[in-house]
């Protein structure tokens, strides 16, 4: 049996958006660009990149909660696209969302115990009253909150605590795959380790899938198995976390990596440091070429002509000429 759980094929997103002058028309903003990708059983994909790079589109299309321009998204091998309304809202008792605004994400007339029975109730309506009771103290007490508290409203709750909601109530009805779209970005760093391990606790109990979203690559290394690295809506890097953060090939993920302060002053000198010039580029008007090409400070003529693909190169995926002629940008 496949160990696949979801597979992304050439999976696209843009929106309309006014175009420039006052009869400028519409324009397409290209969030997400021909992306390809799979998530295994029991593993986390990190999925870095800069704010404005697609990330929180991505998982919204991914889940078919915005739908996609062209591409594919598979679950288990079947479809989403190809999937009935009835059959789609199945579906989300095993693939849920962690959101990135811990205290937008909840209802603020619904008390902590009625936003966990809602998704209970939803879809195990058999269930009683009793049962699903039992059930939200139990996942209250899993994800460290009191259960004396289930009458409380969000507003009670620090951003952490309201945090802890929001996983609890992803997970109560077991899911397969959450997506974590920067989930702990909005926190305190003490918290934000807090939530990490938990959500480390909870895979390990239940073997879930995680595909975890952030502009931070410390959190992100530490997280996950896999890396994906996103840059204005498309993949720069993908392959194992060690290959990422121990060699990487591609100038915006060295760059990433160079911003990350090391404990050692020491290392730091050591390190080559990649910096970035200007502002991310408007994906109204991507670069031609190498998206990346506008910041890349090894850039050359032909990144400005030809779009590098994604290929196979010493275990990992890397879209960069510079990488494919000499293995090391």
């Amino acid at each position: 049996m496949s160990d696949i759980l979801m597979e992304v094929r050439n999976l696209s997103v843009e929106f309309k958006a006014p175009g420039p002058g006052f009869f400028g028309g519409n324009a397409r903003l290209k969030a997400v660009q021909d992306l390809s990708f799979q998530v295994q059983k029991g593993e986390t994909l990190g999925i870095v990149g800069e704010s404005g790079c697609g990330k929180s589109t991505l998982g919204r299309a991914i889940l078919h909660l915005i739908p996609p321009t062209s591409g594919s998204v598979l679950w288990r091998g079947k479809a989403l696209e190809n999937l009935s309304s009835r059959a789609l809202r199945a579906l989300r008792s095993d693939v849920q969302i962690i959101f990135q605004d811990p205290l937008a994400a909840l209802n603020p007339r619904m008390s902590v115990g009625e936003s966990l029975a809602e998704p209970l109730i939803t879809h195990k309506p058999t269930l009683s009253r009793a049962a699903v009771h039992r059930s939200v103290c139990a996942m209250m007490d899993r994800v460290g909150l009191r259960p004396e508290h289930i009458n409380r409203y969000p507003h009670d709750f620090s951003g952490g605590q309201c945090q802890r909601i929001g996983i609890a109530r992803a997970m109560i009805l077991n899911p397969k795959l959450v997506v974590c779209d920067e989930a702990v970005s909005a926190l305190d760093v003490s918290i934000q380790a807090q939530i990490i391990n938990l959500l480390v606790e909870l895979q390990k109990e239940s073997g879930l899938s995680l595909i975890f979203m952030s502009h931070n690559l410390s959190v992100v290394r530490y997280i996950s198995q896999r890396i994906m690295v996103l840059y204005l809506g498309k993949i720069m890097e993908l392959g194992l976390r060690d290959q990422i953060c121990n060699s990487p090939q591609h100038p915006y993920t060295q760059a990433l990596i160079a911003s990350v302060p090391s404990p050692d002053p020491r290392q730091d000198r050591r390190r080559t440091q990649v910096a970035l010039s200007g502002d991310l580029p408007s994906p109204l008007a991507p670069p031609s070429g190498c998206v990346f090409r506008t910041r890349c400070p090894r850039a050359e003529n032909r990144c400005a002509r030809d779009l590098p693909t994604l290929e196979e190169k010493q275990g990992r995926a890397v879209a960069c000429h510079l990488a494919k002629s000499t293995g090391q940008p």
